[in-house]
């Protein structure tokens, strides 16, 4: 390589430097966490920056719910929290300062979407029907070979009822109750997002108990 292409090399190089620090100068950002109403980060949550209902940038949040969210001119936007499963969460009217990145408010938290969602509620029974307090009840998933895997646990309350934290629609759920060592299960077909209630029965007498 010559002189001259060396030193036309190396200006180009200095000259895009610069450029990109007076951009970062000129711009800013913002940064944060998105987490769930139980305080765990949530990943892949696309996070973007609006004006005028437009879309200016966006970036999507780490596995640990963090994003930076930078290169945007100075002024105000609306940030908003997209991700499957979640609904949309906005914050208005966000200034972004330039050679700044803010700092948003530790409460960026996203509720389930219930019109995504399948919920599972349900009572457990005696084989006499009346209800059956402090029985543990868990949720299976059911794969298409017929195998399963757990999702959730519980304990029926005073009155034999249970209920599981959402989930995302999926084929088939297994219900499975337990007590004394006496199980019964109860499979459940999905097939759209709503509350499905059900009902186990376990061979055994209350007055056995």
């Amino acid at each position: 390589m010559s002189v001259s292409l060396i030193r036309v090399t190396v200006l180009f190089a200095v000259i895009i430097a610069l450029a990109v620090s007076a951009f970062a100068q000129t711009s800013g950002g913002v940064k944060g966490k998105v987490r769930d109403w139980n305080g765990n980060g949530l990943s892949g949550i696309s996070v973007s920056a609006r004006q005028k209902g437009e879309e200016v940038k966006s970036v999507q949040s780490g596995k640990d719910g963090n994003f930076v969210l930078e290169g945007l001119a100075p002024g105000t936007y609306n940030i908003a929290f997209d991700g499957d499963g979640y609904s949309t969460g906005v914050l208005y009217n966000v200034e972004v300062k330039a050679g700044k990145v803010r700092g948003l408010s530790e409460r960026l938290l996203l509720t389930r979407d219930r019109g995504s969602m399948v919920f599972v509620k349900g009572i457990v029974f005696y084989r006499d029907s009346t209800s059956l307090a402090g029985a543990d009840v868990e949720l299976y998933v059911v794969n298409g070979d017929g195998t399963d895997k757990k999702l959730f646990g519980t304990t029926t309350n005073e009155m034999g009822d249970f209920e599981f934290p959402a989930v995302k629609v999926i084929q088939k759920l297994r219900v499975k109750a337990t007590f004394k060592g006496v199980s019964e299960t109860k499979d459940i077909d999905v097939n759209q997002p709503q509350i499905y209630r059900t009902t186990v029965t376990l061979p055994i007498d209350r007055q056995s108990n």
